[in-house]
Parts: C-alpha cells; structure tokens; sequence
C-alpha cells in the first residue's frame, strides 16, 4: 500500500486544479457527485480525487474499483492514475469488471467450468427468430439484437416485453409479441449452449452478489471505494449491479453531465445522476463549468444549442465558461446539394492543413454512418487522407498484427536504440522510407509509421525503454482499444464522437430529417436528445468550426430541404443563409404564426405548433400536461389508433402552455382544426377546466 503523505505533499497533489476540481478532489470520501461540463476536466478531477483519496489514508489503492463505459476511456484513467502513483486502483469498463468478478466467483457458486464468452450474438438470435417465423436478414436480426440488449439492460423479461414498450410507445422493428418470443428463444438457445453474452455478464455478477451473501462479504471487504464515470449513461442493470457492489455503502463518486445523455435508446437514463441527491441528501455536490478544450466562440455556440432545450431539469443546467484565447468564428454554410457540401467541407479541411493544422486533429461528424460516403470520395479527391471511426479496428488489421508478431520475434535482438530497432523490424512488414501514393497500401504504411511513433513516444517517457518493454505497451494499448494516433482527417458519426476532441470539426448534413432523425417524429423526448447530440458534436471543437447542410441530396435533385430547427438563433441575422429563409416568409406575417412572448416570426414547426420560439421560456402547465396526455391515451385505446393520432405531443404542449378557455382560443392552436375542434373540442376544453379547478 502506498504510503499516507503529509498535509503539505497532499496539497502539492492537487496543485494545478482549478477551486471546483479541487473541491471535487479533496472532498470527503463519498458520497460525492460532479456534475462536469464538456472539456471541464472531469478525468483529472476523478483521477486526482482517487489518488487524493489514497493518499489521504482513506482507502488504499487496491480497494478502489473505478467505472467507465468505454475500453479507451478506461485505459486512459489507468494511464492517469499510474502517473499518480496509485497503480493498484482498478480502472475498468462495467463489463469488463463483472467479468473479472464472475471468473473468480463462478467455480464456488456454480461449480463447473465457466462458460464461454459470446462475441457476437447474431448466429443465436437468427436460431430464434427463425423459430419465431420471423426474417433472418442480417438487418432484421441487428435490430432484434438491439431490441433484446435494450430490454436486458433496461431489467425487462421476455414476458414483460410487450407491455413495457406499449406503455412507453417505443419505436420497434416487429410485432411485440414476436421480439417477445425470439428474446426467449434467444435465452433458451443461449443457455443450453452454455454461452453468456455481455449483458449477462452484468445480470450474473448481480444475482451472486444478491444472492450469495459470503461472496457479497468478500467482495464488499476487497473493494470499499467506487468511482462511476458518465454516469449519465448508466443503465438501470449497470445501477442495479453498482447497488450490489455497494451493499448500502455510500463511499461513492460518480461523475456525469445530462447535457450529454445520448444512448437513450440503449437504455441510459440520467435519472440517477439527477436524483443522486435524493437518494444521498449529505452528499457533496461540485459544479465543474470552465470550459479548457474549446475556445469562447465555440462554448458560446454550445450555451446556446442546450441552452434552447426543453424541459430541463436543475442538474443539466451547466452554463460552461471558456477559458481558452478567442478564436475564429464558428462558421455557416448552406449548398445546393451533398456532394457541392463535401466538396466544400473537402477545401476548408485543405486550408486548415496548409495552415499547419494537422490532419488528426481534424474531424468530420455526422448523423448516420451511411452520410460519409460523400465526404470519403471528396477527401480522396483532394488528395487527404482520412480514416472511417467504427471501421476495422487497428489492433486487428492485417498489418498491425503481423507488426507485433516482428516485434515479439526481434524483442530478444538487444539493440540498445528501440526507435531504430522497430523502425528495421517494421521495414520488413512493408515500411518504406517514403508513403506510397495513396489508398489502401497507404493506409497500411501510415499504419505502422504511427508504431514507429509510438514507440518514440515511450522512448522519450520512459528511460531504458526497450522492445519488450515496448511490446508489453502494445499488448495494454491493445486490450484496452486505445490505439495511437494515424495521421488523417477522421470521419464519424456523432454518436462515436463521443469523448473525444479535435482542434477542427465539421459538423455537416444539418437539414430537417437529418438532424433530428426522421424517426423523431414529434416526440419530444427523442428531439431533445437529438438537441443533445448536436451539442456534443459542438463540443468536440477546439477552436475550428463549421457547421453546414445542403438544400436537396443529389445534384440536380429538389431543394426542398431547410436546415435543421436547432440551428435558428445560431446563424448570424447577416448570413446569406438566415435572409434566403426570411425571404422565404410571406411579406405580411400573421400573428398567428408569430411568437406570442417576444413577437418573432416562427420559422419551424414545432415553433408554430407551440406559438413561440424555442428561444423563449415555456410556461407550461405540468399537471395539466399529464392530464392531457392521460386522456389522449385513453381515447387513443377507445379508438385503436395510436397516440399522435389524437393530438401529437406538441399540440399538447401548446394546450399546457397556452391553457385555452373557449373554443376561440382552442382553435387558434397550431394543429386544431374544425375537424378536431368538433371531434375533441369540448373534452380538451374540460380537461383544462378540470385540471384549473383542481
């Protein structure tokens, strides 16, 4: 165990953290909550918290277990706590941590050998789906998969299926029912091949802990300090599993930021980050809101993207605080079609790496995969190299494997220069002294130039470095998917963006449809996250931004897109493409299709339907909001329709806010005609009575 230090060596520790790190770092042990805005600092508060910790006496090192959801997010608090000092603190991702649990535990619990590991689960959910007599495409089986990774992670049974996604509306690819029926033939197929998958990994850690109450106590004796990172993400099984680790314990840390809740669909849920509070009312609380990765430009832009959401709750009002030297503006850009826009985007990327910035600190996001295309052929054209995130892993190309393998053979050479060592090995794999021209062979050559680098890196960290001390790097990198950086522009989806940053970021195909998804729809809750994933995106910048969409997606096509509703307000009043979409208003705006706080014309639908900007507060009635929905549900069932049907989310939004008294007001509401007047009229009407009476 590493030693206790003295008061002054302690705060020597947390030299260099700013009043809300430090506040965070040095608080009692838990329960503590940090609530950390994009670019705060959260790892090195986290970090510094735990080495504070251990440093303090209250812990040692090795009864700390921290918590991530990513392997890369992992491996880096690893990498931070051993340069603390503190490299017995296990820093894993949930699942690889219950895996490590349920290995050592699984012989006195079950007895036999553990069984096997199931890396990809398509082979048995085609199994059930076939004996459900549903299709076994390999689309319709990702989307069956996904659904039974949902209910898993959200705690439902097969059984409990259908009436928790009817009850929830959830958007599903088949008949309830039937998804129903293949997640038990998926479970009955699984387990009679004796495989786990990876969510059972969570469900099994579980129940031995709840149930084994000898293994509980050794475990809870082993580790006494836990440390939850992104806890915005965390599932209702990841919470139930951290409740069964803590056995009613309290020295707990988490660490989140609902602005950034994004994986709802998966089954995260900030609510715990929220209520930690309630749950924990002694606990510490830090706000971490100055801002360290972007410039003042760029976190304006991003205030203003979250700051237009609705229905906040008071734990998701970070307002960050730039602290970099001023920047260029974000810049705006509106195209005819996709392929004028990636042309584009392709010359500014051109710029930035003629003006020194370099092409692995240059990113282009966007909603879903199926958009890089367009900016793949356009870098390529310009000669830029660039790399597709989520594409093949580099640990498991071809020649990175082979390189490794040349290491591991050459580690016993006893050249006292690594450098020149892996730069001999590596040449034999096919490093030239110059890249080849371009496409695939450079690809595989910027491949293994960026093992030569990294092992100058290490060269250069740490004395008497040597290969096998250098292939042991590799195989850690490896394990926890933290390859080093290749030089090329990297192209991504949004949601892969997640956690990382680059100095300049595209962030492009920002119409209606696209941003929010199509798939949306009305529903509030889903456009809210779509707000959210926008602003991640906007927060990956350092300092360049550009943010674009094009009017039709193929040349020659019909201009008939318009950019997405989250950017109004976020364009300047003197861009072109801000006065195109005045212009695009009737001369004489009637007032209905103004907003009725600040008198504005509503430019967006959802604007319109509401009759106020998104800018503007809501004052909408809570209860009577729930009333109405109550009562749409009921005549919903009534007449087996569903919901958005009778009235979409929005127009009930807009009854709550607006609280009509008389069919005249009723009908002035976006969304209500005669039709609906006559059909529904008098019932909204005393729900609104009923509910002000109340």
């Amino acid at each position: 165990m590493t030693g206790v230090l003295s008061t002054k060596s302690i705060n020597r520790l947390l030299d260099g953290l700013d009043p809300e790190q430090r506040a965070a770092a040095s608080a009692p042990r838990g329960p503590v909550c940090v609530l950390a805005g994009a670019g705060t600092g959260k790892t090195r508060t986290i970090t510094h918290r735990i080495a504070h910790l251990v440093r303090s006496g209250h812990v040692s090192a090795g009864q700390v277990l921290a918590v991530t959801f990513t392997t890369r997010a992992a491996g880096e608090m690893r990498t931070r706590l051993r340069g603390l000092g503190v490299d017995a603190a296990q820093a894993l991702t949930f699942h690889a941590a219950a895996r490590r649990q349920l290995r050592y535990f699984w012989p006195r619990v079950v007895g036999d050998r553990p069984w096997e590991l199931l890396e990809n689960k398509l082979r048995y959910v085609g199994q059930a789906a076939n004996r459900a007599k549903l299709g076994t495409e390999v689309e319709v089986l990702r989307d069956l998969a996904s659904e039974i990774e949902w209910a898993k992670a959200s705690l439902i049974s097969p059984d409990d299926y259908p009436a928790v996604t009817a009850r929830a509306q959830r958007d599903i690819p088949a008949p309830a029912a039937q998804i129903a029926e293949v997640y038990r033939n998926y479970e009955e197929l699984k387990n009679a091949a004796q495989v786990l998958d990876f969510d059972d990994l969570l469900l099994h850690t579980t129940a031995v802990l709840e149930e084994h109450g000898v293994v509980a106590e050794e475990f809870r004796d082993r580790y006494r300090c836990f440390v939850v990172d992104e806890y915005q993400d965390v599932t209702p099984l990841q919470q139930r599993l951290l409740d069964a680790w803590l056995g009613g314990r309290d020295d707990l840390t988490v660490v989140g930021d609902a602005n950034q809740t994004i994986y709802s669909f998966g089954g995260a849920s900030p609510r715990p980050l929220l209520e930690f509070t309630r749950r924990y009312p002694d606990a510490t609380v830090v706000r971490l809101e100055r801002d360290y990765r972007s410039t003042p430009e760029v976190v304006s832009l991003a205030n203003r993207v979250i700051g237009a959401a609705r229905g906040r709750p008071a734990g998701s009002r970070l307002k960050l605080i730039g602290q970099r030297p001023p920047g260029p503006e974000p810049r705006f850009a509106e195209f005819d079609d996709e392929a004028v826009e990636a042309e584009a985007v392709a010359r500014r990327v051109r710029e930035l790496l003629d003006g020194g910035v370099s092409a692995s600190e240059v990113a282009v996001l966007y909603r879903v995969n199926a958009q890089s295309e367009a900016y793949e052929s356009a870098l390529a054209e310009a000669g830029i190299p660039y790399l597709v995130r989520g594409g093949e892993r580099f640990f498991n190309r071809t020649e990175v494997r082979q390189a490794m393998s040349a290491l591991r053979t050459a580690s016993g050479d006893g050249s006292s220069d690594l450098v020149t060592t892996v730069r001999s090995v590596l040449a034999r794999v096919g490093l030239t002294e110059s890249p080849p021209a371009g496409g695939a062979a450079k690809e595989r050559w910027d491949a293994l130039l960026a093992i030569v680098e990294l092992a100058e890196e290490l060269a250069a960290t740490v004395e008497d470095a040597d290969v096998p001390r250098f292939c042991a790097e590799l195989d850690q990198r490896a394990a926890a998917q933290h390859p080093p950086t290749v030089e090329g522009v990297t192209l991504a989806s949004l949601h892969a963006a997640k956690g990382l940053e680059w100095d300049a970021v595209f962030l492009v195909g920002l119409a209606e449809g696209t941003m929010p998804i199509l798939h949306a729809g009305d529903d509030e809750a889903a456009i809210e996250e779509e707000r959210r994933l926008f602003y991640v995106g906007v927060t990956r910048a350092r300092e360049h931004l550009w943010l674009s969409w094009a009017l039709a997606r193929t040349p020659g096509g019909r201009r008939n897109r318009r950019r997405s509703r989250f950017l109004y307000g976020l364009v300047p009043e003197d861009h072109p493409a801000a006065r195109a979409a005045r212009s695009q208003q009737k001369p004489s705006t009637p007032v209905k299709t103004r907003c009725r706080v600040c008198g504005g014309p509503l430019l967006e639908t959802i604007d319109v339907k509401l009759g106020r900007c998104g800018r503007c507060p809501s004052a909408v009635d809570e209860a009577l909001l729930e009333r109405l929905k109550s009562w749409r549900g009921d005549r919903a069932r009534e007449l087996k329709v569903p919901a958005f049907v009778v009235f979409t989310d929005a127009t009930l939004m807009a009854i709550a806010e607006q609280r009509p008294a008389d069919e005249g007001a009723l009908v002035s509401i976006s969304g209500i005609g005669a039709t609906k007047l006559e059909r529904f009229g008098a019932e909204i009407l005393g729900v609104v009575r009923a509910s002000a009476e109340s």
